[in-house]
């Protein structure tokens, strides 16, 4: 689908019908550029991507699994700062909370307990937490990253004429 990151793919607007379109053409797009995109959209795009994906699958314990080797090269505060910054910027301001209350904590007790320094239970108390807290608010943040995809979509694919 992607020849070069510099180049936009080119996708068929009749491929482009509904919002779910967009999601499936977009989150193709956004694993192709990843953490490393020089394209500020695309970054952003992909850390909200992925953090909901990560929620979605295992919650935060799956989060901190998937994305510490990106979180360790940049550092707890500039990757928080990160997705808190794309959340609000697409309203997500319950899960903009909830990042704040726990995630320097999360990622301290799980980098902990990776090195075998804690007991596994202090670690899984705030998770359950700040999993229970992100859950309550069911699909909305899907809604919410849909609409933005919406939105952007055109910024990281060149729309064409069948």
């Amino acid at each position: 689908m992607i020849q070069s990151m510099n180049k936009k793919p080119k996708i068929k607007k009749a491929d482009l019908l509904n919002r779910d379109d967009i999601w499936n053409i977009v989150s193709s797009v956004l694993i192709e550029y990843g953490y490393s995109s020089e394209n500020k959209i695309a970054k952003e795009a992909f850390t909200v991507l992925q953090y909901y994906s990560e929620m979605e699958s295992g919650g935060h314990e799956s989060l901190w699994n998937w994305t510490s080797d990106h979180i360790e090269e940049v550092g707890i505060n500039h990757y928080l700062e990160e997705l808190i910054g794309v959340l609000e910027k697409i309203g997500a301001n319950e899960y903009v909370r909830i990042e704040k209350m726990y995630g320097e904590e999360m990622w301290r007790l799980y980098v902990a307990l990776e090195n075998n320094e804690i007991d596994e239970r202090n670690f899984y108390s705030v998770i359950e937490k700040a999993n229970d807290e992100y859950y309550k608010f069911n699909e909305k943040l899907r809604e919410l990253i849909e609409t933005y995809f919406v939105m952007i979509h055109t910024d990281l694919i060149e729309v064409v004429d069948d």
